[in-house]
């Protein structure tokens, strides 16, 4: 394989241990927010969870999911994808945040993922609870509404909660239809299930055309169909992936701050974000990954890992919007029958 730039290629494991060196994101070589031409795909951790409404946790999430990734390596074994090889890969670090200000973390993320945009560099991000997808959208929508294609067990489309608030882990699907942040007839969300409120985010999501695959029509269905469904949803036009871990089931990855028993079992979170190669993903993240709950480690390993395919297939769509081919590596042979 030849690479698009050797400067962006992570640390071999072969050259240097994967328990050594400073942890970046899959080892990419760590660039200055300020300064990010050269880069295609930016990784970068937003270290917040102010706005959890139960159990506290994923502010430590980027730091872990970036130890965990060490263990990924450059070729994705059943897609024969080189996300490295196809486009510059760099991790920015962490966002800026107030730990003690929603409204201003909100505008200092979205201002730090809109200056990778002007850039030219595709933000993914890596949280964090789910709210921090809230800013991500307002930067990236900026020309127009995107689609959406949302793996949860909750649908974050709430109105608020306590009485009034309007910015929580509950409420950012909401805020951006109502911003115009999303094209609702472009949105689609899978694996919900768990128990419910009242049904007001269900009757949103009929009222504006938001499509919701529960996890007992996923079961029917299984990963092809409803991914089918998926892309015939997207289109073709620019579109935003957002993976909450707590859509794998607790018994896998239990480091999550609000658990829901019956989701995906890891190898479905695979082939669901593989069947989006050939979506043009202009910008997604990975979030709700909260150490303190797993001492093991486990979910933020399925964590990083669910991020390298969310990486492969935006690598693919990065290049394609270049005009380049994206780079599959032939040197792995098919497995015997």
């Amino acid at each position: 394989m030849t690479p698009v730039d050797p400067a962006y290629l992570p640390v071999s494991a072969l050259e240097v241990p994967r328990f050594a060196g400073i942890a970046t994101c899959m080892r990419l070589p760590l660039r200055d927010r300020a300064a990010p031409a050269g880069a295609e795909i930016g990784v970068f951790g937003v270290p917040w969870d102010g706005g959890t409404t139960n159990r506290p946790g994923a502010r430590h999430g980027p730091r872990a999911l970036r130890d965990a990734s060490t263990m990924i390596r450059h070729v994705n074994q059943a897609t024969r994808a080189a996300p490295f090889h196809t486009a510059r890969c760099a991790d920015f670090g962490d966002a800026t945040v107030n730990l003690t200000d929603v409204a201003h973390t909100l505008e200092l993320v979205e201002g730090q993922a809109a200056a990778l945009k002007a850039a030219g560099v595709v933000p993914l991000m890596m949280g964090g609870d789910h709210l921090m997808s809230l800013p991500m959208l307002r930067a990236m929508a900026r020309g127009g509404p995107l689609g959406f294609v949302h793996f949860d067990a909750h649908t974050d489309l709430f109105d608020s909660y306590f009485g009034g608030v309007r910015y929580t882990h509950g409420t950012p699907f909401r805020r951006a239809v109502e911003e115009g942040l999303l094209d609702p007839a472009r949105m689609i969300q899978i694996g919900i299930r768990g128990t419910s409120y009242d049904g007001e985010d269900r009757a949103f999501a009929v009222e504006r055309g938001i499509r919701i695959v529960p996890i007992e029509e996923f079961r029917a269905r299984g990963p092809a169909d409803v991914m089918a469904e998926a892309r015939d949803i997207l289109g073709h036009a620019p579109a935003y992936l957002s993976f909450d871990i707590d859509a794998i089931d607790p018994a896998l990855a239990p480091g999550t701050g609000t658990p829901e028993i019956g989701g995906f079992t890891t190898f479905e979170a695979q082939q669901m974000v593989r069947a989006l190669d050939g979506a043009d993903i202009v910008a997604g993240d990975l979030v709700e990954v909260a150490p303190p709950f797993d001492p093991s480690g486990v979910t933020a390993w399925i964590g990083a890992s669910i991020l390298f395919e969310i990486l492969c297939v935006s690598a693919t769509a990065a290049a394609r919007r270049l005009g380049r081919a994206p780079v599959i590596c032939e040197e792995i042979p098919e497995p015997r029958a």
